[in-house]
């Protein structure tokens, strides 16, 4: 079946480059689809949805905004509406893809609207920004970032063979996409993990998938928790084995992973079952501007490299006592199954006995804080957070979760 492919762009500036590419992806085998997001000048180029369209659909006229132009009201308009109509075309499956192309305004805008897209669903940014850090325009989602090289202005025979490339990116991922799919009866399993906890996330993803289910995995560094909770609102995962809470832990102490405010609390308020493990929380995630250095401020703590630029220094007792507390007031309101299991010893690789960040005392003060703090089930376990022993429990307890959960 012949796929179409949304071109979201502002015509007006990028026309010529629009018609070159419609004409690609034509000579591809797919229909290309063009939706104008200008606001200042007429484009030249018949759209598909014109930019009146476009505005209407963000809830103001083109004429009203043409009449003051401003660069921050028209963004937010036609941001609006341009998700408003590719949320409407994918809801009817009128488009399979979308690929945009802009500077810095645009990629802006474009990545915006892929934002607000479905997971799965093809995105290609075209991009003269594509080449730093691109951190913002990706946000949590699946947006394919390209480097244009040269800017986005006129045709050339280098410009040409970018936007042939392109074309034949967006193309290929449409005709390539399958449809996300579910075993009945067997719910995803997200997961998180960090780099000191991987072999004990490798055996508990041994032992989920012996028992039939499938588990994603998610580094906890932020945008990997973040990922993992939009996705449990999208009904793509339905249990949660939160693993590793480095992430929650650098957002108390001011480190790199730093979590957002949500963190912990998606699954509880939708009714999933969770099992929580304070894992990687006995170190931050530091960057330090010259390799190997100390910053002063760590100087009379315990600490390792996890690689030259990121300094990990032991957490405190007091810090893991707000952890604590942190953890109980995110897990309060939860309406789902939950349990805490926490190793009693070492809360990764980094704090097992002999390791260099070996702290039993600040272990000693998390866990009389989380039996203080969380309303919740926690349990103790005479373990390292990657030992056998403790993944083979915190795999049960979830597996007995979600088996509460099946025969309510």
């Amino acid at each position: 079946m012949t796929k179409t492919i949304a071109i979201l762009a502002t015509l007006d500036t990028k026309g010529d480059e629009c018609a070159y590419l419609r004409d690609e992806i034509t000579r591809l085998g797919a229909t290309p689809y063009l939706i104008d997001i200008s606001v200042v000048g007429d484009a030249d180029l018949t759209a598909d949805i014109s930019a009146a369209e476009v505005a209407d659909a963000g809830g103001t006229s083109l004429t009203s905004l043409r009449v003051a132009p401003s660069r921050e009201v028209a963004s937010e308009v036609m941001v609006r509406g341009a998700i408003a109509k590719m949320l409407g075309l994918i809801g009817s499956g009128d488009v399979d893809g979308v690929i945009s192309l802009g500077g810095t305004q645009g990629t802006g805008n474009c990545t915006q609207v892929m934002q607000a897209l479905p997971y799965g669903f093809p995105k290609l940014m075209l991009s003269t920004m594509a080449s730093g850090d691109t951190s913002g325009y990706v946000g949590i989602k699946d947006i394919t970032m390209m480097f244009s090289v040269s800017d986005i202005l006129g045709l050339n025979p280098f410009f040409r063979t970018i936007l042939s490339n392109a074309a034949g990116a967006i193309v290929g991922m449409a005709d390539a996409t399958k449809p996300i799919s579910f075993t009945p009866g067997k719910p995803v399993i997200g997961m998180t993990n960090l780099g000191v906890l991987t072999q004990g996330t490798i055996h508990a993803m041994k032992r989920l998938s012996d028992q039939g289910f499938e588990t994603m995995v998610f580094h906890a560094v932020g945008s990997g928790g973040r990922a993992m909770e939009q996705l449990m609102r999208d009904g793509i995962i339905q249990a949660v084995f939160d693993f590793a809470l480095g992430d929650l832990m650098d957002e108390i102490g001011g480190g790199i992973r730093a979590a957002d405010k949500d963190r912990l609390t998606v699954a509880g308020a939708l009714g999933l079952p969770q099992v929580v493990v304070p894992g990687g929380t006995d170190h931050l995630g530091i960057l330090v501007d010259e390799p190997n250095s100390i910053p002063e401020k760590y100087a009379d703590r315990k600490v390792t490299f996890h690689n030259p630029v990121i300094l990990v220094p032991r957490t405190s007792g007091e810090e893991l006592e707000q952890l604590a507390k942190t953890i109980g007031d995110r897990l309060r309101g939860a309406k789902g199954p939950t349990r805490v299991l926490v190793p009693t010893r070492g809360l990764s690789s980094y704090s097992v006995p002999g390791g260099p960040l070996e702290d039993k005392e600040a272990d000693a003060r998390l866990i009389a804080a989380l039996h203080k703090h969380v309303s919740h089930e926690v349990t103790e376990i005479d373990a390292g957070a990657e030992d056998t022993v403790f993944v083979d429990q915190a795999v049960d307890a979830l597996l007995a979760l979600i088996a509460t959960r099946q025969e309510a």
